[in-house]
């Protein structure tokens, strides 16, 4: 995914599926500078990960 997909995501008001290697994420914070992602895996707020951009995929 692109940053500015990301970004676009991250500040929508509608849910957006967001997939890191086949799981469910959501987007926690955004890293513009560095093309950085925290984000919360699965249903727990606390399983975060901080990740490239361009490893996140939209979709189903």
């Amino acid at each position: 995914m692109e940053m500015q997909r990301a970004i676009h995501i991250f500040a929508s008001p509608d849910t957006i599926k967001v997939h890191l290697a086949g799981q469910p994420v959501w987007i926690e914070e955004l890293d513009h500078a560095n093309g950085m992602a925290t984000v919360q895996v699965g249903s727990r707020p606390a399983n975060t990960m901080t990740v490239s951009v361009d490893r996140l995929q939209e979709g189903e």
